[in-house]
């Protein structure tokens, strides 16, 4: 997971040196393209890292990594270029600080947090939903700001609650697959593991980063 997140701020860097390539993303139908990988990879997730060939597999993960350092470069080029570059290291710490607390609870806590898996998963649609009615519907800007500060605060909560969710399926499935599943099992199980919490981790920085921004604008 810290690979990915390394390769993806290397994605973040080198776009951030290509203006051109980064409005086409920001104005442009690829940003929606990209959206749409990330959330296809997502659902499709269990079939190409437990269905498919180890190399699909890796293939799987570093292109959902890419994905994502390429939707996120405009937003955080934004920050750099107006002398926000502290906001990003800010959210960057604060994600992981969070990240970090949310998957130790997760990761250590005796309380069996399976059946919640339903709720996470119809609460991650409602707020997509959410997002996607706010940028199409909502031209206010006073408006647009206080409904994306409403939105990023409970995405931020959600995904903790997630991680920490994540984490202990992960350790469970672990744990099987090291008794029953075989080494095959245990090495894609790592993979997904680190492909599930990375879009977590992610998702808590953007919004992190999108919360800092709007409690430090004028």
């Amino acid at each position: 997971m810290g690979l990915g997140v390394a390769g993806t701020a290397l994605v973040v860097l080198a776009l951030m040196a290509n203006p051109q390539v980064m409005a086409a993303i920001a104005i442009g139908p690829m940003k929606w393209v990209l959206f749409a990988g990330i959330l296809g990879l997502g659902i499709f997730s269990n079939k190409l890292f437990f269905n498919g060939s180890a190399v699909m597999a890796h293939g799987a993960y570093w292109l959902y990594c890419a994905m994502w350092g390429a939707l996120i470069a405009p937003m955080v080029f934004m920050f750099v270029s107006k002398g926000h570059a502290g906001l990003v290291g800010q959210a960057f710490f604060v994600a992981a600080a969070t990240f970090l607390g949310t998957s130790l609870i997760g990761y250590t806590t005796k309380k069996d947090m399976t059946g919640w898996g339903g709720f996470l998963s119809m609460a991650s649609i409602g707020l997509i939903v959410a997002m996607l009615v706010s940028y199409f519907f909502i031209t206010d800007p006073g408006t647009s700001k206080t409904v994306s500060f409403l939105i990023s605060s409970v995405v931020v909560l959600l995904f903790s609650v997630i991680t920490a969710w994540e984490t202990q399926q992960i350790k469970t499935m672990y744990l099987e697959g090291a008794s029953h599943g075989g080494q095959e099992f245990v090495k894609r199980s790592s993979i997904f593991g680190a492909f599930t919490l990375y879009g977590s981790f992610v998702t808590l920085f953007v919004h992190i980063l999108n919360l800092l921004g709007i409690m430090n604008s004028e």
